[in-house]
Parts: structure tokens; C-alpha cells; sequence
């Protein structure tokens, strides 16, 4: 089945965005690297993400195929509307901010920057330090509800990245999940098993096959 839209189109990256260790909470031992703050001139971006990033919890963040979490300045505009207040690159911690998403992003997706090249594997999923990040307990659930999840993305190929730089997009298949698709599926209540069989067939990141998988293993044949 052929998209439905031009198979290359072109964004803008308008912040390359790292964190280090800090605590969130005075008097916690736990640090996290979600406090993320543009930085100037060409980083790095080798397959682990970009050169001094930090990450508290390697068990559920970073990796190969979450090297990079990318969020557009499109869905901050809505943010801001929302929660009635600036909201700008880096804030729910992404390595990547640009300028707008092509229409249906899926799992698959390429974008080309320079020289490096990304593939698009996950929706970010919302957890307790984005909500104490936020200083918001009722965040996870907002972020849920609002279904503007970004993307998580593995690089194909190194190089560095810079704020300014155009991006092509390359279409993955048609029939692979789209972004916000795989978002849904995570919260909905019942799952059909044909889907997520279905979903296991597209270049998703590896923590979230895992899931897939054991979802299908508590559903009946």
C-alpha cells in the first residue's frame, strides 16, 4: 500500500539539547539527566546518542535503539496554551527539538542531518520523573491524554548535529505503526493480538518488542 504523502520531506532542527546528573528532589538520592539545555555549535551523535548527554536509568532510557528522544516546537505551542506557560527546547527532556512533525510519523521513518542518519523506533512513554520534572503528579496522565508523545530514535549513521540544520525525511513502510498508534496501544485497556503480531513485523525499539511480546504471551492463541 503506497503513502499518502511525498515519500521525503524536510524539517529544520532548531536545538541540540543535553543534560547532566542532578537530583530533582532536595534530599533524593536518585539523579536523573531530564534537565536538558541547548547547547551551541556541532555535537557529536555516535550510536549511543549525543557526546556528554547523561542517563539516570539506563534500564528504561538510552541504549542503541532510544539513542535519541526527539520532540517538535509544534507540539511545545500547544504545551504552552495548555498548561498556560512557556514551554521550549528541552523541557520534557529531549535530545532533539525541531522545528514541526511530517504528517503520521511511523516507527521506521528516516531523517537524514548532515551526515548523520536516524530511524525512528518508539513513542516516549510518560513516567514519574518527567511528572517531577514537570512538578506536576497528575503529569503522566496529562501527557497520556494529550497523545503528543515525540519520538525515540536509533542512528543509522554518526556524525554531528547542530541547531540550523535542514533534515530530509524519509517515509518508512506504510504498513509499519505510526507513532501516536503505538502510544494508544500502550495505554488501551484490551489489545488485539492480530495488531501487535502485526506491529512486531516494524523496526521497533527493543524495549518495546519485549513488551509486544509479552503482551502476546498473556493472550490467548
Amino acid at each position: 500500500m503506497a503513502s499518502d504523502v511525498p515519500t521525503e520531506l524536510h524539517i529544520q532542527l532548531l536545538a541540540v539539547n543535553i543534560g547532566r546528573l542532578e537530583t530533582l528532589v532536595a534530599g533524593s538520592t536518585r539523579r536523573s539527566g531530564i534537565r536538558k539545555h541547548a547547547v551551541g555549535g556541532p555535537v557529536l551523535c555516535d550510536t549511543q546518542g549525543l557526546l556528554g548527554d547523561a542517563i539516570g536509568n539506563r534500564t528504561h532510557h538510552g541504549g542503541p535503539d532510544q539513542a535519541l528522544y526527539i520532540y517538535s516546537a509544534d507540539d511545545y505551542a500547544l504545551w504552552s496554551t495548555q498548561l498556560q506557560r512557556d514551554c521550549g527546547a528541552g523541557l520534557f527532556g529531549e535530545n532533539l527539538t525541531i522545528d514541526r512533525w511530517w504528517p503520521s510519523p511511523r516507527v521506521g521513518d528516516r531523517l537524514q542531518c548532515g551526515d548523520v542518519v536516524l530511524e525512528l523506533t518508539a513513542p516516549r512513554i510518560p513516567c514519574a520523573t518527567l511528572a517531577t520534572r514537570m512538578q506536576d503528579t497528575h503529569f503522566v496522565q496529562r501527557f497520556a491524554e494529550a497523545r503528543l508523545p515525540g519520538a525515540y530514535a536509533r542512528v543509522l549513521r554518526t556524525g554531528a548535529l547542530e541547531a540550523g540544520q535542514r533534515a530530509s525525511v524519509t517515509r518508512g513502510d506504510a504498513a509499519w505503526p505510526t507513532v501516536v498508534s503505538l502510544f494508544d496501544l500502550w495505554f488501551a485497556p484490551l489489545r488485539d493480538r492480530r495488531v501487535l503480531l502485526d506491529t512486531l513485523r516494524a523496526p521497533l525499539a527493543s524495549r518495546l518488542r519485549d513488551t509486544i511480546n509479552r503482551w502476546l504471551a498473556a493472550t490467548s492463541p
